[in-house]
């Protein structure tokens, strides 16, 4: 009997290449998560340092131009927030877009897992009939011997 052979065994390989690919994309994408999330702590400790700081004070004397300097400061560090606020976002977007591809990736792949097994099953069964067969062939002619040799 031949061995078991899965005619769409490249295609199957090919799909699991590719489930492992998004696997690792995923895997790339939730590091820069967890870089953004460290980003925005950061900017958020700068921002309270930045609005502790900038108050002028109590009883010291402060010009205009120390005020709106401070100012400046608080604002630009609000923006720093800001944009790692928005970097954080841009990033949940790409973890979710690569746990989408990754589902599809594995979806794709188990049908033609299942697909493989089911053959196989079919194969095994086919052979075990087969076999079947041959040891009953074997069994009547040892048992045709025996009745032929227990005539003479």
């Amino acid at each position: 009997m031949k061995p078991f052979v899965f005619r769409l065994e490249s295609v199957r390989a090919l799909r699991e290449q590719t489930q492992q690919q998004a696997q690792q994309e995923l895997a790339n994408e939730l590091v820069l998560r967890e870089q953004r999330a460290v980003e925005l702590r950061a900017a958020t400790r700068r921002v309270e340092q930045a609005l502790a700081t900038a108050a002028p004070e109590r009883g010291t004397a402060t010009d205009g131009l120390q005020l709106a300097a401070r100012q400046a400061w608080v604002e630009r560090v609000e923006r720093e927030r800001h944009s790692a606020t928005a970097g954080l976002r841009a990033q949940d977007d790409e973890v979710a877009a690569g746990r989408q591809r990754l589902e599809s990736a594995s979806r794709e792949r188990e049908v033609l897992e299942r697909l493989r097994n089911r053959r196989l099953a079919d194969h095994q069964q086919l052979v075990a009939r087969k076999e079947e067969a041959v040891m009953g062939e074997v069994a009547l002619t040892a048992h045709r011997r025996l009745e032929g040799g227990a005539a003479e």
